[in-house]
């Protein structure tokens, strides 16, 4: 059985989801993608990528659709996800990673549209529940909304589970060393709400918060209230 999903943001993450279902997993097809920007700008950033190179299958656009190996995938650039009339498509789970649709009342819209689930790409800003797979993934139990946590999240969570499983944790004191972000600035310049994150990331480490401890807790939530931490970008 074939899973039809959809992407709402062609961003980083976005295109790395559509990168790994034509590598990886045979039985999911992307049919419909929703962005702002022009279709043949999405083609091009998705063919060519300067961590991972270049993506290996045909890729042209043309108005309205994105074509991969021959096949056309829908394109749409709707900043209402109630827009999107994911049913016209037949998606059965969108993932949504605009970073902008992070509560369950945000995500439902994508319901409404016709989808049947929704997997916010980071952390969600409500109750809606956080899976980390390989740590709490088989409590899932058929929610129509979930996130799957953050990047940091995803790295420490595994590690924190084998460490409480094996010996247990009283309290613990995270660091990350975190890849530049595209709102970092290459050169110093003004950051109202955090002086550090305004410095220039080619001459600079930059101590920054990081709710990944506290994240944990959340999927684990034996460890709740034992992990902080911080990152450096």
């Amino acid at each position: 059985m074939t899973i039809k999903v959809g992407i709402n943001g062609f961003g980083r993450i976005g295109r790395m989801v559509f990168r790994a279902v034509y590598n990886e997993f045979k039985d999911i097809e992307i049919v419909g993608i929703n962005d702002l920007l022009d279709a043949d700008y999405l083609a091009y950033m998705l063919k060519y990528d300067s961590v991972h190179g270049r993506f290996d299958h045909e890729v042209s656009s043309e108005p309205g659709a994105m074509i991969v190996d021959g096949k056309k995938i829908r394109l749409t650039a709707e900043r209402d996800p109630a827009d999107l009339k994911w049913g016209d498509v037949g998606a059965d789970i969108v993932i949504d990673c605009t970073g902008f649709f992070l509560t369950a009342e945000g995500c439902q819209k994508h319901i409404d549209a016709g989808a049947k689930k929704v997997v916010q790409s980071a952390p969600s800003k409500d109750g809606t529940p956080m899976f980390v797979y390989g740590v709490n993934h088989e409590s899932y139990a058929g929610q129509t909304i979930v996130s799957a946590a953050s990047c940091t999240t995803n790295c420490l969570a595994p590690i924190a589970k084998v460490l409480n499983d094996k010996w247990g944790i009283k309290r613990g004191l995270m660091t990350t060393v975190h890849a530049a972000t595209a709102t970092q600035k290459t050169v110093d310049g003004p950051s109202q709400k955090d002086w550090r994150g305004g410095r220039g990331i080619l001459e600079n480490i930059i101590p920054s918060s990081t709710g990944a401890a506290k994240a944990v807790g959340v999927v684990l939530p034996e460890l709740n209230g034992k992990l902080t931490g911080m990152a450096f970008r």
